[in-house]
């Protein structure tokens, strides 16, 4: 059998080495906006809780401490307007990612079995489906699938890489889309907290899902509200038969996040100030990043919540890669998304407000 890694496409980061050296070689130094990942402090509130449970010297349970599936369900019940949330269920993840690249496995997926993923896609859901040797096909239409019968559908909004918000009836008609054919629908909502020019709305609103969570699952995560992508805490939350199930599966695996982790993630989802602030950072840095690349040509598309501004000037993207390089900016081409994004690039608003200045400052020169 051949290893798993021989299965995958490479990953996309290693392709962009070359784009990263020339950045680098600026004189003012690298501008990174290739990575969604925070460059901001941790809050205080998080660090203090960590330290408080950190006498944790047993194993913790994969379900999840009572305290932190009480403080997912109050957080989806006043952030989502989530249906019914005393009867949510709730899947603690070791970050998001793992919970994405590993879910159609834990849902014994494979060969057999259909994933379907946006036509502009964080990679790691083809990754997850590759991993369990399911098909996969690229829609964001029900549309466009015709009669197949699909076992698992994606759905991300606000999107990577696009910025993307998908309003309240074309989830609904998703949701419909899904129940009719027996599969389960997931949507990823990581950028829920970060709206700017649109507001999001979560597949567990009534709205949606029509006031059932039968068949549905939302993601979130902490890296992006709270500056806690190295604490590793996401979860999936709705149909609570899908969550036992996959909660049997894991524990088998071993998947578990640390109690100090969970503790700490009670503690932040209760608290809404330091997203206000994170988010009022996000908002500045977005607002400069913008004019700066309109002005220099380019045309910016959807982007309207989220971690990211979807670029173009209608050329190759690594084109433009390459363009920004020179001037010691990095960006991620938007052909890692898809083939849909051949022509855009995705630049990352994770970046200190003194390394964004300076990107401002080179595209108006």
């Amino acid at each position: 059998m051949a290893p798993l890694a021989d299965r995958l496409p490479d990953f996309p980061w290693d392709l962009l080495q070359p784009a990263k050296a020339i950045a680098t070689a600026h004189a003012g130094g690298i501008v990174d906006l290739s990575i969604g990942t925070p460059v901001d402090a941790a809050p205080r509130l998080a660090r203090d809780a960590l330290a408080e449970a950190s006498d944790a010297p047993g194993y913790p349970q994969t379900i999840g401490s009572p305290e932190v599936r009480a403080a997912v369900r109050a957080w989806a019940g006043r952030t989502l307007g989530a249906v019914d949330p005393e009867a949510l269920g709730v899947v603690p993840a070791i970050g998001t990612k793992e919970l994405v690249g590993w879910l159609p496995t834990l849902l014994g997926l494979g060969p057999a079995d259909l994933v379907v993923i946006p036509e502009l896609a964080y990679p790691t859901y083809e990754v997850g489906a590759l991993v369990a040797g399911c098909r996969i096909a690229r829609a964001d239409s029900t549309f466009a699938l015709g009669p197949q019968r699909p076992a698992l559908i994606w759905v991300n909004s606000p999107a990577n890489p696009t910025g993307r918000v998908l309003g309240a009836e074309h989830l609904a008609k998703v949701v419909h889309f899904a129940r009719e054919r027996g599969a389960l629908l997931v949507s990823d909502e990581c950028y829920y907290e970060l709206p700017f020019s649109a507001q999001p709305v979560s597949v567990l609103h009534p709205s949606v899902c029509g006031g059932s969570t039968d068949g549905v699952l939302a993601l979130h995560s902490l890296s992006k509200r709270s500056n806690l992508a190295g604490y590793r805490f996401g979860f999936a939350v709705g149909d609570p038969a899908i969550c036992d199930s996959l909660t049997a599966a894991r524990k088998h695996l071993g998947f578990m996040v640390p109690d100090p982790m969970q503790h700490a993630a009670s503690v932040v989802l209760a608290d809404e100030g330091h997203v206000a602030e994170q988010r009022e950072r996000y908002g500045r840095r977005r607002a400069d990043l913008h004019r700066a690349l309109t002005a220099a040509g380019f045309r910016i598309d959807h982007s309207e919540a989220g971690l990211y501004l979807w670029a173009t000037r209608d050329e190759d993207c690594w084109r433009t890669v390459d363009w920004l390089a020179r001037r010691g900016i990095l960006v991620a081409p938007g052909a890692f998304y898809g083939p849909g994004g051949a022509n855009y690039v995705r630049v990352a608003l994770t970046a200190t407000d003194e390394r964004v200045a300076a990107a401002v400052q080179r595209l108006r020169a």
